[in-house]
């Protein structure tokens, strides 16, 4: 199984912060955060690595080189402008040869064991085009952003009664097929992919309880350093 690190935002958030240094190479505990998210991967056994870059990226590729000092097979896929999420993912889809492939937000901390993606993978059904990690909302994202039913299926916020509302972690599996509509090196979010997704019952998910954390802004990158120091 392969993965991408989404590496190519311009971090607008973390201000000043990421005005000379991409937001994956800021340091959490001493270590930039997308080498946290290669090295669980590496230790889950997942080495082929794909990392979207545009914003500094070519600091991210001296700091990461081919991966081989974490054990990883690094590959790059650069965005002369910013895609998007959907947008991204789609120009790196020839790295993954048509297989289920795992994506991470580079702007994310969890303590998720990526080895249960393949297991993931396996007890997907044919025509599942997504698997969500949800958790719980955080403070500054109270109202969540889709909705977990007990058969395990995905659906947009508010559409299904007693459903519970989660957050979308910035983990997920998906399949080639739910970007094929993606005009090629054009930007597209990936929100309206999963939500169109979800409708037609496509998308399924889980509710992840251990530690995750949404590096969006100084104050949080800053709380993480903290406690995990």
């Amino acid at each position: 199984m392969r993965a991408m690190i989404l590496a190519a935002g311009r971090g607008e958030r973390m201000r000043p912060l990421t005005d000379h240094v991409p937001k994956p190479l800021l340091q959490v505990a001493g270590k930039p955060l997308i080498v946290w998210h290669i090295e669980r991967l590496v230790t889950a056994g997942i080495t082929e690595i794909v990392v979207n870059l545009c914003w500094l990226g070519e600091q991210i590729e001296q700091t990461l080189g081919d991966g081989a000092r974490y054990g990883a097979r690094i590959s790059y896929s650069p965005e002369p402008q910013a895609l998007e999420t959907a947008g991204g993912i789609a120009q790196a889809l020839p790295h993954f040869e048509g297989q289920p492939f795992l994506v991470v937000n580079g702007d994310v901390w969890c303590d998720w064991n990526p080895a249960d993606a393949a297991q993931r993978v396996a007890s997907l059904a044919t025509d599942t085009l997504a698997w969500l990690m949800l958790v719980d909302n955080p403070a500054q994202h109270p109202e969540g952003d889709f909705q977990l039913q007990d058969s395990g299926l995905v659906s947009d916020a508010g559409t299904q009664d007693g459903a519970v509302t989660l957050t979308f972690s910035g983990i997920g599996i998906y399949r080639p097929a739910l970007f094929h509509e993606i005009a090629e090196h054009q930007p597209a979010p990936l929100a309206p992919l999963l939500r169109k997704a979800m409708a037609a019952g496509k998308v399924i998910g889980s509710h992840y309880q251990g530690q995750w954390t949404d590096v969006g802004t100084p104050q949080r990158l800053m709380q993480l350093d903290t406690a995990m120091r």
